[in-house]
């Protein structure tokens, strides 16, 4: 299999990293897998009987830059340049601008979110364009269209990485390389669960990468999952301030890192 393509994903020990890595591997992909946990990452590829050599783990936090860029340069020299690379680690955690503990989380949030994305992106994008080809995935959010109360460092942090990845994708328009931005709607994972607020159209993780799939390989430069999604986000881009405002004020509000 050492002339199959080659799949990098981080956030892969959970949720959408974890499902968008199996559909690859299903559809005759290598994968180089990455996250903070690399036990949890091996014990769940030898649970799916995934073929040894088709597979490596890498041990990176995105939110530290030397971590992640060492992590792709070894998955360079190990498995050759990816054809795709998902940057799908991501935390999220309400704030309260007033509290100053919570502006450590905020800085962690966009550390993680924004920074790492970029940071994964990074020993990428020169071969990649020196080659002509290749896919550079940012995993952003619906919640990056606007900013709800008490969600600031998540909707902050994706809104940024949607910008980043608009940014990116003029820079590498001429070399053959696509950034493909995805705004997952609600997806049914670790983050997610602990919400104390209604999540409509809420997908699994494996629903959410089956739309994925077609997406990158098609190149998108942004697409909203699910669909029905991307209706509810244009309705609320066209919302006035005054009116948005006034809907979403007594929404609950994302738990903080203190209510864990």
């Amino acid at each position: 299999m050492s002339g199959a393509p080659l799949a990098f994903v981080t956030g892969a020990s959970s949720g959408i990293g974890q499902a968008l890595a199996l559909r690859y591997y299903r559809a005759g992909w290598r994968l180089a897998l990455v996250a903070r946990r690399r036990d949890v990452v091996d014990a769940w590829a030898a649970e799916q009987g995934l073929d040894a050599a088709r597979w490596a783990s890498y041990r990176a936090d995105v939110a530290v830059v030397d971590d992640i860029v060492a992590a792709s340069q070894a998955c360079i020299a190990a498995q050759g340049l990816p054809d795709v690379v998902i940057a799908c680690a991501g935390i999220s955690v309400g704030v309260d601008t007033a509290d100053r503990a919570d502006i450590d989380v905020l800085a962690q949030t966009f550390a993680v979110n924004t920074v790492g994305m970029a940071a994964t992106f990074h020993a990428f994008v020169a071969p990649m364009a020196a080659r002509g080809s290749g896919r550079l995935v940012g995993i952003a959010s619906v919640a990056g269209i606007r900013g709800l109360p008490g969600h600031g460092a998540y909707c902050g942090s994706k809104a940024a990485a949607i910008a980043y990845c608009e940014s990116l994708r003029g820079e590498m328009r001429a070399s053959g390389v696509k950034v493909v931005t995805l705004c997952p709607g609600y997806v049914d994972t670790p983050l997610t669960r602990r919400n104390r607020y209604g999540m409509p159209f809420l997908m699994t993780p494996d629903a959410f990468a089956a739309r994925a799939l077609p997406a990158i390989e098609a190149g998108a430069a942004l697409r909203v999952i699910p669909w029905q999604m991307g209706i509810v986000v244009r309705a609320m881009r066209l919302l006035p301030a005054w009116l948005f405002d006034r809907l979403f004020a007594g929404r609950p509000r994302k738990r903080r890192q203190s209510e864990s």
